[in-house]
């Protein structure tokens, strides 16, 4: 498929008497292919605003080149922003106004039919709201209107920036499903979340980015793949019997690590080769799981972000790509 967002070597520096130089991106790379919900992602601080904003115009970057629809930019922002739509951020509306009104100044400013209007606005569930004034709306509902405008031009590519800010779980669903018929009808979605659970189960892709670098990227059943250990986890009915059921697994050729009430078992083509070792023995399984990891556990692995006992991680102490712990170095929103 061909990419509608392409990002080579995006560098930006911050410099402030207080802080010094901070690097916001240090040459961050970044692709995004027709059709796919995509998952952008990293811990705060990482650069991801800075790169949403940059994308858009609204920061001049020092370095690298960045496309979107196929047209360099900034210098094709005119040509190509009718068929972007963006939220980055928490947007800001006329609290006074109606959501019908905000939407429809929005339309006719930028000469979309008004009937797109209540599309949008059945679309993200606000049509009985439509009237009421935004200052009495629930920060969920805030986060309704944003994405409605955004959609408005019915863009090729929709760009969110923590679009299930302040929804209930119903609405975080409804959202996830609104994600996916926007992309099987052709849509192409960013999505930039810090809930990761739910960008496992709507991306198609991901890229995570820390301390202005890419970390990972690539489908998401891919990159889970990578940072699987695999193997099996297996409990015994009496727990005692563990060491002397791991002795057994290590004769077999298995690699085995005893845990607190499980063994980690890798190595093996076929967990049945598993039960059959340890019943030869009258050891008896009574659990026998493959082990999976989940985006969150990446994630946290990834950008050196996982909390540890007894210390407060600061918003910069994230990882640095080729290095083992945590670094101060970047300054990203």
């Amino acid at each position: 498929m061909p990419a509608v967002l392409e990002i080579e070597g995006l560098r930006k520096t911050y410099r402030s008497r207080r802080r010094g130089t901070r690097r916001a991106l240090d040459g961050f790379d970044m692709v995004v292919e027709a059709g796919q919900v995509h998952g952008f992602l990293g811990p705060n601080g990482s650069g991801k605003t800075t790169t949403l904003r940059t994308l858009l115009g609204l920061i001049r970057p020092d370095g690298g080149r960045m496309e979107l629809l196929g047209e360099q930019v900034p210098a094709a922002l005119p040509r190509v922003a009718g068929r972007v739509g963006a939220i980055v951020e928490s947007p800001q509306f006329f609290p006074n106004f109606s959501a019908r009104d905000t939407l429809s100044l929005l339309a006719g400013a930028g000469d979309v039919p008004r009937t797109r209007v209540d599309e949008v606005l059945e679309l993200v569930g606000l049509r009985e709201r439509a009237k009421e004034r935004v200052k009495t709306y629930s920060l969920g509902m805030k986060q309704r209107l944003a994405v409605a405008s955004a959609l408005l031009k019915d863009p090729k590519l929709l760009i969110l920036d923590e679009p299930a800010n302040g929804l209930d779980p119903g609405g975080i669903r409804e959202m996830r499903s609104l994600m996916r018929d926007l992309a099987t009808s052709g849509m192409t979605v960013v999505l930039s979340s810090h809930i990761l659970g739910e960008v496992q189960l709507i991306c198609d892709s991901v890229t995570i980015i820390s301390l202005g670098r890419r970390v990972a990227a690539g489908p998401v059943a891919e990159v889970l793949a990578q940072h699987s250990g695999g193997g099996y986890r297996v409990r015994l009915e009496a727990a005692a019997d563990l060491p002397v059921a791991a002795e057994e697994l290590v004769r077999a050729g298995a690699r085995t690590t005893v845990a607190e009430d499980h063994l980690l078992v890798q190595g093996v083509d076929k967990p049945a080769s598993i039960t059959r070792t340890l019943a030869a023995r009258d050891l008896y399984v009574s659990e026998l799981a493959p082990v999976t990891v989940d985006l969150e556990s990446v994630f946290l692995e990834l950008t050196g972000t996982a909390p540890v006992p007894g210390q407060h991680r600061q918003v910069d102490e994230s990882a640095v790509p080729g290095q083992t712990g945590p670094t101060q170095g970047g300054w990203g929103v």
